[in-house]
């Protein structure tokens, strides 16, 4: 069996300190690739490196709607430059964060399209960061998204509404240990309606430890192994056959060999 944690941040101090560790104990809880994402200028150079330094590692690389507020032309020069890595699978991540509101809307929404275009111009798909604004990040993506690779909304904690509205437009759903949480019953009636096809399993780790391992303060990919058993049930499917398709699904949007 193996699994591949779409979305984590390796490169976050709580990890990378020991990360040679963190991923032996992945590996042998049947989770054997990773894909670490940016969500600046420093993270998204840290993980091109992480990426570049260990096998089945890959990235992606982006400016989070948190820092939009910061980006220059010079930022998005670096962002292209490392865009065209050889193990950068991805633009993200990206998107809009209307709770924290740490920069002025305008400059999310600003940074978010100009994110979609770099993704258009090197051929990558889209890991997107959506929370409190899905009206007006669908809205971005219906301007600025047509001709994008790909489109995944990461960490997806929606109704089934909103997941049946993303697979309408052909975008793709992943899930977080979040889902695993007593309050989660919106996003755990979401996952049932996404086709394995179209569905991807993170950890987003170092945040959001699942159930049974809430008191785990510090999240890694060894831990998504109970999200994903937890998606296999919701879904009614063998646990192996779950981990092989949602594998597939994976390696093929991000065009992992």
């Amino acid at each position: 069996m193996e699994l591949i944690d779409t979305h984590c941040h390796l490169t976050f101090e709580e990890l990378t300190g020991d990360i040679e560790a963190v991923l032996e104990r992945s590996k042998a809880a049947g989770v054997t690739s990773w894909i670490t994402v940016g969500t600046d200028t420093k993270q998204n150079q840290k993980a091109v490196e992480l990426a570049n330094k260990f096998e089945n590692m890959y990235a992606a690389v982006g400016i989070h709607p948190h820092y939009a507020k910061d980006v220059s032309s010079d930022v998005i020069t670096t962002l292209k430059k490392s865009a065209q890595n050889e193990k950068v699978v991805a633009i993200g991540e990206t998107g809009l964060d209307f709770h924290y509101n740490f920069s002025k809307h305008h400059d999310q929404i600003r940074v978010f399209a100009r994110q979609l275009k770099i993704a258009r111009e090197f051929n990558l798909p889209v890991i997107v960061h959506s929370r409190e604004a899905f009206d007006e990040t669908m809205d971005i993506l219906e301007q600025f998204g047509p001709g994008v690779k790909g489109v995944v909304f990461h960490c997806f904690g929606g109704s089934a509404e909103q997941a049946k509205i993303i697979l309408d437009k052909g975008f793709y759903i992943s899930f977080t240990g979040a889902i695993t949480f007593k309050n989660a019953q919106g996003a755990r009636g979401a996952a049932k309606i996404v086709p394995v096809e179209r569905l991807m399993v993170e950890t987003d780790c170092p945040y959001m430890s699942p159930e049974p391992m809430r008191k785990q303060k510090i999240n890694e990919p060894a831990l998504m192994i109970h999200t994903a058993k937890l998606l296999a049930e919701l879904k009614g499917m063998d646990f192996g056959d779950f981990a092989e398709a949602v594998t597939a699904t994976s390696k093929a949007f991000f065009s992992i060999p």
